[in-house]
């Protein structure tokens, strides 16, 4: 069983923010395939089953804000009994330029608190990540007000590419894994 999760903040206010784009680009994925994810009992997340190529998967989005989301991939690797090289986590990153994405599988934080909070609470780094590239401010700008901002209209054909792009390595990293996905998709 695979595990996809998708980063980001709940509720309206946030998102269409750049630090959605994980949550964002995971619940597409999930519409691209005709599944919707709801909410369990007591679950800190949404999530779905999915089936490609003969392969289950669960796509989840937490239902916490991004400081937290460990608790809600604890959760969910837990109740689904999920490896880390089974775990994909999806999120946002400003060390990428706008529309880049890349996949990793493994690592530490690098700055993103989303995931000091995952590898926090499952006690470990070892887990794939997908990195979308969201780009920096510029320089001297707020980064916290920059994250938590929407996309400006005139990013949007690019951002609708990165979501594409990001479905596509999920579906790979679904049917052939982590190097087959890094190997396509790192350039």
């Amino acid at each position: 069983m695979k595990l996809i999760v998708g980063l980001g903040n709940p509720g309206t206010v946030y998102q269409n923010t750049r630090h959605n784009i994980g949550s964002v680009s995971v619940r597409f994925f999930a519409k691209q395939h005709k599944i919707v994810l709801k909410k369990g009992f007591f679950s800190p997340a949404s999530s779905s089953r999915l089936k490609i190529a003969g392969k289950e998967a669960i796509l989840a989005v937490p239902l916490v804000f991004m400081n937290l989301s460990g608790v809600a991939v604890a959760a969910l690797v837990k109740k689904h009994r999920v490896s880390p090289d089974d775990l994909l986590v999806v999120f946002d990153d400003l060390d990428l330029e706008l529309g880049r994405i890349k996949i990793k599988a493994d690592g530490s934080a690098g700055g993103h608190n989303g995931i000091k909070s995952v590898i926090g609470s499952i006690g470990r780094d070892d887990f794939c990540r997908l990195r979308l590239g969201i780009g920096r401010p510029k320089k001297g700008a707020d980064i916290a007000g920059y994250v938590l901002s929407d996309f400006p209209k005139r990013d949007m054909k690019t951002v609708e590419s990165l979501k594409e792009n990001a479905c596509q390595a999920m579906e790979l990293w679904i049917k052939e894994g982590v190097s087959k996905s890094m190997n396509i998709f790192n350039r």
